[in-house]
């Protein structure tokens, strides 16, 4: 589990990953201890290439953005104002070398889920840590519409064999669910805020 968590115990060995992205290419810092530290992972690229980047404005929150890929492409391609956060401090720290160009617009900072937040947003996305565990995994879906705004929306990324159905069915009496696309076993997944039980038995 050091990867999510605890890595202190690690070598560091930062390196240079390259990888092509919504038709462009792209250079970011890895290193020992951080999820995909040698390229790119298909569900990230998957959830960033259906993300609805032409309409993504205000505040939003990339949940444990690892080595800063989702903050990245959202500060690039958005007016959004981003906060990333992460519990993996060297994943933090590579986020903020990789993101750096973007200082005006992007924040980072520490937090265990949503431990640090403090405020709403108006996207909160995330490939959550599936190796982490079930309960890990539960606060950061299920707990996302606490952090979202009256028409906020939970964008995440799972796959059919780390349990994507029964996630989905649960998540369904929560949010305003739609599945934005399926490919290699990957769901993308997109969850409306709901304020009241009404708004959750409205599916667009």
């Amino acid at each position: 589990m050091n990867q999510y968590f605890e890595n202190s115990d690690l070598k560091s060995d930062i390196k240079i990953i390259e990888f092509e992205l919504l038709n462009q290419k792209y250079q970011m810092f890895t290193d020992n201890g951080v999820f995909s530290k040698n390229k790119l992972d298909y569900g990230t690229k998957l959830l960033i290439s259906v993300l609805p980047l032409s309409t993504i404005t205000g505040q939003v929150l990339d949940l444990g953005c690892g080595y800063g890929v989702v903050g990245y492409v959202i500060a690039e391609k958005t007016t959004a104002i981003i906060d990333m956060v992460d519990v993996n401090l060297r994943a933090l720290h590579l986020a903020k070398r990789n993101t750096k160009k973007f200082k005006e617009k992007v924040n980072i900072f520490e937090s265990d889920v949503y431990n640090n937040i403090k405020k709403k947003y108006d996207y909160i996305i995330t490939n959550p840590p599936i190796r982490a565990g079930k309960e890990v995994v539960n606060k950061f879906l299920f707990q996302a519409k606490d952090y979202l705004k009256k028409s906020g929306e939970l964008w995440f990324v799972i796959r059919r064999e780390q349990g994507a159905k029964t996630i989905i069915k649960n998540l369904d009496k929560e949010y305003n669910l739609s599945i934005v696309k399926k490919d290699k076993g990957f769901f993308i997944v997109c969850c409306k805020n709901c304020w009241h039980r009404a708004c959750c038995l409205i599916k667009s």
